[in-house]
């Protein structure tokens, strides 16, 4: 079954030096980190597969990277900055817009992609034993190489906007880091889920927009009420985008309340996705063959 592990073990009397067994796991478990080493070769190569696959037969590559946030930027600009001429912490509302938008974006890509990865990939976990969890992990590395693309737009706006970082930029790799982990955690989660009820597909881009716009993407979260921060922390992109932005461009207030609740958030649901995914990982076979619920 996919939740079984193979050990291995001395074989005496055999004339072989070891064989492999193969054991059933139960109760919660967390990342076995030694296997994971071992299968690292299968994770870039998944990786490195989801990202051809992203823009094989395309004219221009891997400029759509580039493409898919500018278009965004240029249209908030329109919309919310010049018509709605929403705040934007005293920096210009495109560069605001953009530095909001790249998050997003890896984010929404990456659990849209992971709901689905252990379907797509379902010939691949029904035929060879590997970590199961590898599958949504690679969605968020791939996305991951979109981040970095984009981020070149983002430094020459910077640098046209004459807009440079200061100390701040120190934080911005554990922003980055909290924005992979809220995307694998909650990955894990639908990935799991996905795979038995096929509605989690469905749902899925209703809950990306209404959650796009409960984020700080297009609006500062400065005009969120004070009494309502802590609620606003709930949703963990918020110390994300808001996080991202400070450690950037210096926009904004900091870390605060709000940004701890998010990290809190974040972590919970990247300890409870991966012990989730862990314990439901030995049906995954068995659901692929029924074609979930």
């Amino acid at each position: 079954m996919s939740g079984n592990r193979a050990v291995r073990e001395d074989a005496k009397g055999h004339g072989d030096s070891s064989v492999v067994s193969i054991r059933a796991t139960t109760g919660w478990r967390f990342l076995d980190l030694g296997e994971l080493w071992k299968y690292r070769e299968l994770l870039y190569f998944l990786a490195w597969r989801d990202i051809k696959v992203r823009y094989k037969q395309t004219a221009i590559g891997l400029a759509w990277a580039l493409i898919q946030p500018l278009a965004m930027m240029a249209i908030f600009t329109i919309l919310f900055g010049k018509l709605a001429k929403l705040p934007s912490d005293g920096i210009p509302y495109p560069l605001f817009a953009l530095a909001g938008i790249m998050p997003w974006q890896v984010f929404s890509r990456s659990i849209s992609e992971s709901a689905s990865s252990l379907v797509t990939d379902q010939r691949l976990i029904t035929r060879i034993y590997f970590p199961r969890i590898i599958v949504p992990t690679t969605t968020v590395l791939a996305g991951l190489v979109d981040f970095a693309i984009a981020f070149t737009a983002l430094v020459i706006l910077m640098l046209i906007y004459r807009i440079a970082p200061n100390i701040n930029l120190v934080f911005l790799p554990a922003f980055i880091i909290l924005m992979a982990i809220t995307a694998l955690g909650i990955g894990y989660w639908l990935s799991a889920l996905n795979i038995e009820y096929r509605d989690v597909a469905y749902v899925l881009p209703f809950l990306t927009q209404f959650w796009l716009f409960a984020t700080p993407v297009v609006y500062p979260s400065s005009m969120v009420p004070e009494q309502w921060q802590i609620l606003y922390g709930l949703n963990p992109m918020s110390g994300v985008i808001e996080g991202f932005r400070w450690s950037l461009l210096g926009a904004g207030r900091g870390p605060g309340i709000m940004t701890a609740v998010s990290v809190l958030v974040s972590a919970t649901l990247f300890i409870s996705g991966i012990m989730w995914f862990r314990r439901r990982e030995r049906t995954f076979v068995d659901a692929v063959g029924s074609g979930g619920r």
